[in-house]
């Protein structure tokens, strides 16, 4: 079984901390506004396999075999004035001398970075400061839970350089549905925190940098009286429920099934019989050791 011990994913461009079970994953580009090249995509990918391998939504227990804990949230930030100016500009231009498979490389890499944070198994939660164009606004889209300051400025900014943002286009399509992403995906105008929150795009707004740590401690607080593998399932239900193709009746049966599922898992008989003893569950920061 893994270990939260193991050997870490080296990196330059990005850094990993834990605080028991919280991860923090931060872009350290910050002399180029955290533009994403291979190297930092790379590398990003890597730390999103290393800790969704360990959250307790994938091993099913709340510690390791030492004591410590899995993984419940996730916190992705972006170090300096600014979240991710998206694409490096080398990497863009690059692509233009590159072959057609060599472009496809380039974009199955960015994909496989979009739905790695779009499928972790943690609560996460993005924090917005500055711009975030391009494949920044697409990271936004893949988090369960966005924080901007007012005065970010975020963007589908590809049209600008005529080209489309289809890699990032599915999950900014769920994020804020069709009329809204046809309409950014057009204008590739930049947008303000308030339009962002308006149009779903970003679940709070802040004023400041220590008001945005505020609403971030809050969000982690409210996740942490929740059963942390429900959490992993609640994502997995919105992406079956995306995915659904077969019959209405088909669907009811099987929220029948999953909820038969999970009324008799481990973390359900504990929910349930916490609620009845009046304490709280095991997986409460108050009482971890029930």
């Amino acid at each position: 079984m893994v270990r939260m011990s193991d050997v870490r994913p080296a990196a330059e461009l990005c850094s990993l901390s834990i605080d028991d079970s919280v991860a923090t994953l931060t872009l350290e580009r910050s002399d180029v506004y955290n533009a994403l090249n291979v190297q930092l995509i790379s590398e990003l990918i890597d730390k999103l396999d290393w800790t969704a391998q360990r959250s307790v939504g994938t091993t099913g227990s709340l510690r390791d075999q030492d004591g410590s804990e899995y993984l419940r949230v996730l916190v992705l930030r972006g170090a300096g004035r600014h979240f991710c100016a998206g694409a490096d500009i080398n990497m863009m231009r690059d692509a233009g001398v590159k072959s057609p498979e060599e472009n496809r490389a380039d974009s199955e890499r960015l994909d496989r970075l979009f739905n790695s944070l779009w499928s972790h198994p943690c609560f996460t939660i993005t924090t917005v400061q500055g711009v975030a164009l391009g494949g920044g606004a697409g990271l936004i889209a893949c988090s369960d839970h966005v924080i901007a300051l007012d005065s970010a400025r975020i963007a589908l900014s590809e049209a600008k350089l005529g080209i489309l943002p289809a890699v990032i286009g599915p999950y900014v399509y769920r994020r804020v549905g069709s009329a809204q992403f046809r309409r950014l995906a057009m204008l590739a105008g930049r947008f303000d925190g308030h339009e962002a929150l308006n149009i779903g795009m970003i679940d709070q707004v802040s004023t400041s940098l220590e008001e945005t740590a505020e609403m971030v401690d809050a969000a982690i607080a409210t996740v942490m009286s929740t059963g942390p593998v429900a959490v992993t399932e609640a994502k997995r239900l919105a992406q079956t429920l995306d995915r659904w193709q077969g019959s209405d009746e088909g669907l009811r049966q099987w929220t029948l099934d999953k909820t038969s599922e999970m009324r008799g898992s481990p973390e359900g008989q504990e929910g349930l019989s916490s609620f009845l003893d009046r304490r709280p569950p095991a997986w409460s920061p108050e009482d971890q050791d029930v």
